[in-house]
């Protein structure tokens, strides 16, 4: 008897779990923060130095941004749109802006400019070196 509660109690565990995961993994429930109150220059500098590996800010109306683990995981799929902003701290990603004039890209918390790139433009994100 013992035995059966146990595995119907982590049957409702898995389930759960389930439930979480795949609503997480829904696009417009990533890591897309809410759009942000207006900040001074000194909140820029001081962002730019906690942000991770890779720092997406959407400045334009919105564009499709795919991140990934090179040859691996979807880190994410999804339309980001003005305001929201994403960061990510893999030490290796394979990117691709679907509208760069949109958004702000930042690697290693240095703003790269890519505004200038056609749609769908992709680059890759390299670990950095300890020296």
């Amino acid at each position: 008897m013992l035995a059966i509660v146990g595995a119907v109690v982590l049957l409702i565990t898995l389930v759960a779990l389930g439930g979480y995961f795949l609503y997480r993994s829904l696009p417009g429930n990533t890591a897309a923060g809410a759009p942000d109150a207006a900040g001074t220059a000194a909140d820029a500098r001081s962002d730019a130095t906690e942000m991770g590996t890779l720092h997406i800010r959407v400045t334009g109306g919105s564009s499709d941004v795919l991140v990934r683990v090179p040859g691996g995981e979807v880190v994410t799929d999804t339309t980001m749109r003005r305001g929201e902003h994403a960061d990510f701290d893999q030490p290796e990603l394979d990117v691709t802006i679907g509208d760069p004039a949109a958004v702000e890209v930042y690697v290693y918390g240095e703003l790269q400019d890519i505004s200038g790139k056609e749609p769908g433009y992709s680059f890759s994100v390299e670990p950095r070196d300890p020296a």
